[in-house]
């Protein structure tokens, strides 16, 4: 069954990720507190202006942020500690610490690709 909510998606999701997921929506909350939660393809996500924003999931060994790309202005050098996906998914393994700093970078960079998109 598919969750509804982000709370329900989070407390379904494996239990070593539930943590990792809770620190990911409270770095988003935090650099846009205007963004809006909701599932989207199944995974949380946020919206700004009713544009995407930032998926975020859990799976067995990683959790994950997307999209992820070399065009975000991201420092691509940092993300090669970390696995990445032609797909724009950045994953981030559960037995590591979370990279809070580079997760902050990625989010605010996505906030300003959204604004831009917004403003054209």
């Amino acid at each position: 069954m598919k969750a509804k909510t982000v709370d329900k998606y989070i407390a379904g999701a494996p239990r070593k990720a539930q943590k990792r997921l809770r620190e990911i929506r409270g770095l988003i909350e935090k650099i846009e507190p205007k963004a809006e939660e909701r599932i989207s393809y199944a995974i949380p996500a946020f919206f700004l202006n009713n544009k995407m924003l930032v998926y975020f999931a859990a799976f067995k060994n990683h959790v994950s942020i997307f999209p992820f790309t070399k065009e975000m202005g991201v420092s691509m050098k940092e993300s090669k500690n970390y696995e990445t996906s032609g797909k724009g998914t950045v994953r981030f393994p559960l037995d590591k610490p979370l990279p809070t700093t580079f997760i902050q970078k990625i989010v605010r960079q996505m906030v300003k690709n959204n604004l831009a998109r917004t403003k054209k």
